[in-house]
């Protein structure tokens, strides 16, 4: 023990959690209970754009997490939206399986598809990595063409939930996709918080340096790329539980990394806060600009596309990475900091 009136040690740990990260949990918590209710009293219409919302917002946070964290810059990941959007009528409609079990059973034949599918795409780097993604992606769309009991080109439509009443199956993929949602928020904050997360952060700023660390890098990477193509599979399957008609052209469209990649430039690459902000912008845009433009309905890709060669120039980081240059919020407490404070030894 050490004696009376002898120097206090200064003594060091690590901390994550902050007073705002404390706060955003209680706040999210009650958002969510909530938003919950929402089929109980609110609109039909207010529910499908939020199921559009939360979808687009799940997907964004497994590009993120790829090209944010990872520095896996992927272009083909509408492959995993065609996989669960498909996968969702095989289950469902060829298997007879509910929507939950039927959506559990993709997730798992995901694991497969994009772990044999990593095997591949990691033999490629850097730009060749994302064009091989794309390449990937209409693999999977020429195969799906050619599978009679798949529709072939002309697509199916799942009849086991056009059978279900409008309003019970509006209330259930509302339910799914408010899951979704904030699912993907809370499966980045576990990834990133956890040793994969810390492997991850390491290979981003430099690979050599990981590798001589004791990071795995490929199995790290591979890892990675697994969680984001489940994440899309689930979320392109809850897409497809509303819009019920599947077609190869519009599942397997570039269009959905499209706005995934959108949605994350604007709101802040590497930041889960980013796709949040990125979201909204995204959807009030498009909401706003198409009833304003009815006779041109893109126009909100124009503006988005607009708007985010404005952020890359000016604000690289995006709308969030800017405002935390000026007052530096943490809403999800991922980041490690090492904190002083003093005690007797």
């Amino acid at each position: 023990m050490t004696a009376p009136g002898a120097p206090v040690a200064p003594h060091f740990r690590v901390q994550r959690a902050t007073r705002t990260s404390r706060t955003t949990v209680v706040l999210g918590v009650a958002l969510l209970a909530g938003l919950a209710t929402l089929p109980a009293w609110g609109e039909s219409s207010t529910m499908r754009l939020l199921i559009q919302f939360f979808a687009l917002l799940a997907m964004a946070q497994m590009w993120n997490l790829l090209a944010g964290y990872g520095a896996l810059v992927s272009i083909g990941q509408q492959a995993f939206v065609g996989i669960g959007a498909y996968g969702l009528f095989v289950f469902t409609d060829l298997a007879g399986l509910p929507v939950l079990v039927a959506i559990a059973c993709l997730a798992a034949a995901t694991v497969v598809i994009a772990a044999v599918t990593s095997l591949f795409a990691f033999r490629l780097r850097g730009g060749y990595f994302a064009v091989g993604t794309w390449v990937i992606a209409e693999v999977f769309r020429i195969i799906v063409t050619n599978v009679h009991e798949l529709g072939a080109g002309t697509g199916v439509t799942v009849q086991s939930l056009v059978r279900m009443p409008a309003a019970d199956r509006l209330a259930l993929t509302y339910w799914l996709a408010l899951g979704v949602g904030f699912g993907s928020i809370l499966l980045v904050t576990l990834v990133m918080r956890s040793r994969l997360g810390l492997g991850l952060a390491a290979i981003r700023d430099s690979e050599v340096a990981a590798s001589g660390l004791g990071v795995n890098v490929q199995l790290t990477k591979r890892i990675v790329y697994v969680i984001a193509s489940v994440g899309c599979a689930i979320a392109g399957a809850v897409v497809y539980v509303q819009l019920l008609r599947i077609q190869p052209t519009a599942a397997f469209s570039v269009d959905w990394t499209v706005k995934m990649i959108f949605i994350v430039v604007i709101g802040g690459l590497g930041r889960i806060e980013g796709p949040i902000v990125g979201a909204i912008i995204f959807t009030f845009m498009r909401e706003t600009l198409a009833d304003c433009c009815p006779a041109f309905p893109s126009a909100y890709l124009v503006a988005l596309g607009l708007l985010m060669i404005v952020i890359v120039v000016l604000a690289p980081r995006g709308l969030w990475g800017l405002l935390t240059s000026r007052w530096p919020i943490s809403l999800v407490a991922i980041r490690r900091r090492l904190v002083s404070r003093e005690r007797r030894s």
